[in-house]
């Protein structure tokens, strides 16, 4: 298997996120993790404010009357700018090392909000050649336009790229056009299941 770029979801595999289990909180009959993120991706709200066709506020009171909040969009709003916990503080380490033997870029469903703050606190952006943040594509995760616009702006071929992501979800949309795609539930995964494809980081000496 031939891979010249990886591309990366952020949120679960590079960024810790606290949002699943305060929304579990506050709405008890969603049941299970899945249940959850089935409605979200599918969510109307998500999909306007992720896609850059909303503003925060009315995203903020879609969602609570779309899930039945027990709080106020204000309420809600303050918690989920905070949803992106933290870094992985060996990620930069991780991606410095893949990149000059990979094109490295970032596919994630994101808001104007989140991704301030990856900019702001993390500098996370620059640690990626390429950047595709939905709400500045338009387009979402599992849609399969998405990833066909990332394939077609990398000017790359589906089977020369892997695709990684901590959602069942997404992985199965990756692979259905025709990405190379792993399922990789949280950082300390990511490297194992690198190498397991045969990906490594660069050593000294070594050649594409």
């Amino acid at each position: 298997m031939r891979i010249d770029a990886i591309l990366f979801d952020l949120g679960g595999v590079m960024i810790e996120l606290a949002g699943v289990e305060r929304m579990l909180e506050w709405s008890p009959s969603l049941g299970t993790t899945d249940e959850l993120w089935r409605r979200w991706l599918g969510s109307p709200a998500v999909r306007a404010y992720e896609t850059g066709r909303t503003n925060r506020e009315a995203f903020a009171d879609a969602i609570v009357a779309e899930f039945g909040l027990p709080v106020d969009a204000e309420t809600f709003l303050g918690e989920f700018a905070w949803w992106p916990r933290s870094l992985h503080p060996d990620a930069g380490a991780l991606l410095a090392a893949l990149a000059p033997r990979y094109r490295l870029a970032s596919l994630s469903n994101t808001n104007e909000l989140h991704w301030h703050r990856f900019a702001r606190d993390w500098d996370l952006p620059a640690l990626f050649h390429h950047n595709f943040p939905s709400f500045m594509v338009g387009k979402l995760k599992p849609d399969a336009d998405y990833f066909e616009h990332v394939l077609d702006a990398l000017g790359i071929a589906a089977d020369r790229a892997l695709f990684v992501d901590d959602n069942r979800i997404n992985v199965e949309a990756a692979r259905a056009v025709g990405l190379h795609a792993r399922q990789v539930p949280r950082f300390e995964a990511l490297a194992p299941a690198l190498a397991e494809l045969g990906i490594h980081a660069a050593t000294p000496g070594s050649a594409r």
